[in-house]
């Protein structure tokens, strides 16, 4: 079982910056990849960045060189760093951690932290 809880988010003026903070519970594995999600207002959830337990990222491409995912593996613990934020980032932000079951994966969720870019 693992629990994942969000934290960082807040109102910020666009050209502002956010870190969110995400502490996963429970045993973490190895395999295990974390990442940040974001769902805006009447649009579908989509993946904002991604890490493995080895530092390998992933990135949509709508923030790449504004945000930048970490992880603290003795810690259990993910971030995001947002810079240079737009209105279009306004979303609220889910914590997510997958773990490869084979032949499935396995889909944790924090309880999401919202993010508002506004003037």
């Amino acid at each position: 079982q693992v629990q994942l809880v969000e934290s960082g988010g807040g109102l910020v003026q666009p050209g502002g910056s956010l870190r969110l903070s995400c502490a996963a519970s429970g045993r973490i594995f190895s395999i295990d990849v974390m990442g940040w999600y974001r769902e805006a207002p009447g649009k579908q959830r989509e993946l904002v960045a991604s890490i493995t337990t080895g530092g390998s990222t992933t990135y949509a491409d709508s923030v790449k060189g504004r945000f930048t995912i970490s992880r603290d593996n003795a810690k259990n613990t993910v971030y995001l760093q947002m810079n240079s934020l737009k209105p279009a980032d306004t979303a609220v932000y889910y914590c997510n951690l997958d773990r490869q079951m084979p032949p499935t994966t396995r889909r944790y969720w924090g309880q999401g932290t919202q993010v508002t870019v506004s003037s």
